[in-house]
């Protein structure tokens, strides 16, 4: 979108506001793809809840690059904002889910590694397809899009299910076999097992073909019932707790502007002093280069110092580099032409080093820590209430990005972004608990004592209420 926005205005004779709802208004639509999403990895499994994605956005990309105006392309946007949502939600609770302790933090961060590969390869495109009729142009950096969502449908239908979604469907057995393939040895597989079965309220012996009541214990959980209730309505504690955690680190992930940065790399670059639609893209590709190449930082440090160090380091560069290039910007409005190349040069260092501080920590370790911190029964409702809330703040920001810079200049918007990025690093510091080295069965104890007294408790009552329900003697 960030390039073919420019030859989009130009085409389809369109202004920029509607650029602006065009450019900012998936991310509202991913709001309903990702609440969706919830529902449907409960009931058809995390593992065909991606494939459906794959199948969305290969529609959506269609729809997009053959619209033969802005209603059809909004149509488009709407259709691809669903997958974005879907994806968004389900690829970290698939991967934290199947991923052995040991390693959940750097494999989790694979989700965002690749989502920003395919922005560098989003940018790439765009420069390649620049020299293209303006007719065309825009169409092909929409339409290549639907390629990517071919392989990924197939190629997930070759990946395991979710070892936790097996045993709350009660497929203990299949949930074994996934675990042992998964796990760092079958001891470890064994002990997962076990603490998936003991959250879920399945006796430690039950296997599929000889508990009964385990089972219907399992099909009550899957089926989510009391999910909402116990999440919006009459949250514990710890779960009040949890939220509070993972929808400000949801909010705090968009606010600050990130993407807007990447939306409107080229108007950024504009504003430092580069004119050339061709030069502006290109120097649009070093942000994608920028987000890819610094994520693996995070992705390697993960499992070896831990989720908060990351959040912080990252939190504050932002904070600092959002400020230098808000200044920066400022600065060139009111000095001479003759000082314009340095201070050009400061804005866009300032601008990608804002990206890799992103990329290095809140980007991948926002969606790692989330997916981590909600017991099972709630993980996947959770997770999508808070990519709910991550996409509407990504819609919110670019969707009024231009007519903010309209309002109180491009540097006013950036030291508003720089506000929000030293707010959530003081949030960060006091609200986040280190999550590293624990199960995903063992981090609510994180949040609260009476966690586990809570789970325990749901469980000894659905066990004994669904033993009389089948007439078995206790």
């Amino acid at each position: 979108m960030s390039g073919a926005q420019l030859f989009m205005k130009e085409d389809l004779k369109i202004t920029d506001t509607q650029i602006e709802i065009l450019a900012g208004v998936i991310s509202i639509y991913s709001l309903f793809g990702s609440l969706a999403a919830g529902l449907t990895s409960d009931w058809l499994g995390r593992r065909y809840t991606m494939v459906l994605a794959a199948a969305i956005f290969f529609t959506g990309a269609l729809v997009m690059g053959l619209a033969p105006n802005y209603a059809f392309l909004m149509a488009g946007r709407f259709v691809a904002g669903i997958g974005v949502g879907y994806a968004l939600m389900i690829a970290p609770v698939y991967t934290a889910e199947v991923a052995p302790t040991s390693s959940r933090g750097f494999l989790t961060t694979f989700p965002e590694v690749f989502n920003n590969f395919g922005i560098l390869l989003g940018y790439v495109s765009n420069f390649a397809f620049a020299r293209l009729p303006v007719h065309q142009s825009w169409r092909a950096m929409f339409l290549v899009g639907a390629v990517p969502p071919v392989f990924l449908g197939f190629a997930v239908l070759a990946m395991p299910e979710s070892p936790r979604w097996l045993v709350m469907r009660g497929r203990i057995e299949d949930a074994r076999r996934v675990l042992r393939k998964t796990s760092d040895s079958h001891e470890e597989a064994e002990e997962r097992l076990l603490d998936i079965k003991r959250v879920v309220g399945i006796p430690a012996d039950a296997t599929d073909a000889d508990d009964v009541v385990a089972i219907v214990r399992a099909n009550e959980a899957a089926r989510g019932q009391g999910v909402w209730r116990e999440l919006l309505i009459n949250p514990s504690r710890p779960v009040r707790r949890m939220l509070v955690a993972g929808l400000g680190l949801m909010f705090i992930q968009q606010a600050t502007g990130v993407d807007c940065v990447v939306m409107y790399s080229p108007r950024v670059f504009e504003a430092a002093g580069i004119k050339s639609k061709t030069n502006s893209l290109g120097a649009s590709m070093a942000v994608g280069a920028c987000k890819t190449f610094f994520i693996p930082i995070a992705t390697l440090l993960l499992d070896r110092i831990g989720r908060r160090p990351l959040l912080l380091a990252s939190g504050g560069g932002m904070a600092i580099f959002l400020f230098t290039l808000a200044t920066s910007l400022l600065m060139l409005d009111r000095r001479p032409e003759s000082e314009a190349k340095a201070l050009g040069a400061v804005s866009i260092a300032a601008m990608l080093s804002f990206v890799a501080s992103f990329a290095s920590g809140l980007g991948p370790v926002a969606w790692v820590y989330c997916s981590e911190i909600y017991p099972l029964r709630l993980r996947a409702q959770a997770a999508a209430i808070g990519t709910g809330l991550n996409r509407l703040m990504g819609g919110a920001t670019t969707m009024s990005f231009l007519s903010l810079t309209h309002t109180i200049t491009i540097a006013g918007a950036f030291y508003l972004y720089a506000c929000i990025a030293a707010a959530g690093w003081v949030f960060m510091y006091f609200f986040l608990p280190e999550t590293m080295g624990r199960s995903l069965e063992d981090t609510g104890k994180l949040f609260g004592k009476d966690t586990d007294d809570d789970v325990d408790g749901v469980v000894r009552h659905e066990r004994k209420k669904s033993t009389e329900l089948i007439g078995a003697p206790q």
